[in-house]
């Protein structure tokens, strides 16, 4: 189990020097767009998009596909789970599993939230692949005037997001040097790991109880206006990457319905 939060982009890449709401705004306005339909070209389109980008924000596909590793376990789920109990079966038959029939609506619509879970994930990966989460933070509560006191605790449970991983880690080596091992017996590993997370749930209240304590003793709640180490801008080439993102969604948007393929959400 391990967490690697840090940027892991090129800085000297175009897109990546832009300002971090910028690149989390430009990340909202292209993927909100794409839950409004459940066809599978709209999510296609903008997948073959984002990786045409990805040089421009300085990330290689191989680490992209690393972080976007955990998304392929929802997408399995998701195709499951479709394919076993969706309720319109429309279309030609493929193939059958037991009682569920394969058609290729149901093949469809499956494929279509799969590639819309990579096609809405994907920009924010790539937005904490280019950003330094001090620097997000910084830009919160300077650009997009969000609470400093949201911002910053948000950035240190961020920070700490790391260390959970560890704590797991060790946590099992301690049960494991007591004599407390599940062996191949599938219901003591599931009950060893509810305990496990349960003492990691504790010890992490605890944890953010002491960061909190801390951090009010230091006046991070004394409403006193702040300073800023690190300033930051807000140009016109990160107003024209939010407008790029919004224009892009619309084109696709648009060019799904002039094909044929928009599927409304609704109706």
């Amino acid at each position: 189990m391990t967490l690697a939060l840090e940027p892991i982009a090129d800085p000297s890449a175009p897109l990546a020097r832009r300002n971090p709401v910028a690149k989390l705004g430009a990340a909202l306005l292209f993927s909100l767009p794409l839950i409004a339909t459940v066809d599978p070209f709209t999510p296609a389109a903008a997948l073959v998009l984002e990786l045409i980008l990805l040089p421009f924000f300085g990330v290689r596909f191989r680490q992209l596909a690393r972080r976007a590793a955990p998304l392929l376990f929802a997408a399995a789920g998701v195709l499951v789970a479709m394919t076993m109990f969706a309720a319109e079966r429309n279309g030609d038959l493929l193939f059958s599993i037991g009682a569920f029939d394969v058609t290729t609506g149901v093949l469809a619509s499956a494929t279509g939230l799969v590639l819309r879970i990579f096609a809405v994930a994907l920009p924010g990966i790539i937005v904490f692949a280019t950003t330094d989460p001090t620097d997000l933070a910084d830009a919160l509560v300077q650009n997009a005037k969000a609470p400093a006191r949201f911002a910053i605790g948000a950035l240190a449970a961020f920070r700490l997001l790391p260390l959970l991983a560890q704590e797991w880690r060790t946590l099992t080596l301690a049960r494991r040097a007591r004599g407390i091992d599940a062996g191949h017996n599938p219901l003591a590993k599931l009950r060893l790991f509810v305990s496990t997370s349960f003492a990691l749930l504790v010890g992490a209240l605890r944890r953010g109880v002491r960061l909190a304590v801390a951090m009010d003793a230091r006046g991070f709640d004394s409403g006193t206006p702040r300073t800023y180490a690190r300033r930051q801008h807000f140009t016109g080439a990160d107003t024209a990457l939010m407008a790029g993102a919004a224009v892009a969604a619309a084109a696709i948007l648009t060019l799904s319905v002039l094909l044929g393929f928009f599927h409304p959400v609704v109706g």
